[in-house]
C-alpha cells in the first residue's frame, strides 16, 4: 500500500462517516417532527374553534353577523 492508497482510504472512511452522521441527523429530525405534529394539530383545532369577532359576541362592538346583514340590505323596490 502506497501513500496514495492510504490517503484514498482515509477519504473514503471520512466520507462514509459524514454520510452516516447526515443520515442519523435526518432520522432524528424526522422522529422529532413526527412527535410535534399531534401538538400542532391540537393548536390548530383550538385556533379554528375561536370566534372571529369575540367583541361582537359579547355585545361590546358591532359585528358582521346576520342581524347587520339584514339591516344593511336595501329594501326591494315597491311596484
Amino acid at each position: 500500500m502506497g501513500v496514495g492508497a492510504t490517503a484514498m482510504q482515509r477519504i473514503r472512511y471520512g466520507l462514509t462517516g459524514l454520510a452516516f452522521v447526515f443520515l442519523m441527523v435526518l432520522l432524528g429530525t424526522a422522529i422529532i417532527r413526527s412527535g410535534d405534529d399531534t401538538a400542532n394539530s391540537n393548536v390548530q383545532a383550538n385556533v379554528a374553534a375561536e370566534p372571529n369577532e369575540p367583541l361582537a359576541e359579547l355585545g361590546v362592538a358591532p359585528g358582521q353577523g346576520a342581524e347587520n346583514e339584514v339591516l344593511n340590505t336595501p329594501a326591494p323596490p315597491t311596484p
